[in-house]
């Protein structure tokens, strides 16, 4: 595995006053070997002049945040982190990379999850690379790369979650846990993206819902469930209060019951209660055996 090595180049501003100085030195011997028809020294100042030229091809500008990858024939000779306008050896080839954090947004995925409930999901990942020369050699395109992992990588961790849990089984899900989901698809992301010098600075869901052809029946099941929810409450409370009232009528002697009347007050009490339409009072004008 290539690992990045820091270059050190010469300032461009120094080589920027030496070139034009060698290049009007050579100009003027030129003209005297010409004057004196001296014709080694012609082809020398002609030689020379060529290589002072080239050198002209050694300038290069490293802009903050930015990386520039140095190659001299397909060898690795290190990276330029310094930023302002630099000369190097004419024959490096010089590739620029980005060291800004980046972002992108994948595309909405319809995936099924852990229980085979097709949904779309997609989301947003935070990026940046941080070693130059891996993501220049270790993979063809980092920047393609890192869509199509992070992709992967989302997909992976979908199969593996339920959209949301419907009972109390302690379980991550999609839905219901979404900082731990996102802790450990940047995870899942960095781990695949690590081989291409980038790190992965945050990965987050962006979207996420049923797919349509189930969402309606999920919709029905939610509101199904809430009802059972808001039932079971009111069914909680009304025994609460039945108890609470027959201690109560118990313990203050206001009237005895007998099993039967309790039975019989215990269901109208619950009746009324639990109904969803207001009671209608009957009023008894007999005995309370009436």
């Amino acid at each position: 595995m290539i690992q990045e090595r820091i270059r050190k180049c010469a300032s461009g501003y120094l080589a920027l006053l030496i070139l034009p100085i060698l290049s009007i030195l050579l100009f003027w011997w030129f003209v005297r070997m010409a004057a004196s028809e001296n014709a080694t020294g012609i082809i020398t100042s002609i030689v020379l002049f060529i290589v002072v030229l080239i050198g002209y091809k050694g300038f290069f500008m490293v802009a903050p945040n930015q990386s520039k990858v140095l190659q001299l024939f397909g060898t690795y000779v290190g990276s330029v982190h310094e930023t302002g306008l630099r000369w190097a050896n004419p024959f490096y080839s010089k590739e620029t990379v980005s060291l800004r954090v980046r972002n992108f947004e994948s595309e909405m995925l319809k995936v099924n999850d852990s229980s085979g409930n097709p949904i779309e999901i997609a989301a947003v990942v935070v990026w940046k690379v941080v070693d130059s020369a891996e993501a220049v050699f270790e993979v063809d395109d980092y920047v393609n790369y890192v869509h199509i992992q992070s992709e992967a990588a989302l997909r992976n961790m979908t199969t593996a979650h339920r959209y949301e849990v419907h009972d109390d089984v302690d379980e991550l899900s999609l839905r219901g846990d979404p900082q731990a989901i996102a802790d450990k698809l940047k995870a899942e992301v960095q781990e695949r993206l690590g081989k291409a010098g980038v790190e992965a600075i945050e990965a987050r869901i962006s979207h996420l819902a049923y797919a349509p052809e189930i969402a309606s029946a999920m919709l029905k099941r939610q509101q199904a469930q809430a009802v059972v929810a808001a039932r079971r409450q009111i069914v909680d409370g009304a025994v609460g209060m039945v108890k609470m009232a027959l201690e109560q009528l118990e313990e203050d002697k206001i009237v005895e019951l007998d099993e039967e009347r309790k039975a019989a007050m215990v269901s109208n009490l619950l009746v009324v209660l639990c109904g969803e339409e207001n009671a209608r009072p009957v009023v008894n004008t007999g005995s309370i055996h009436g």
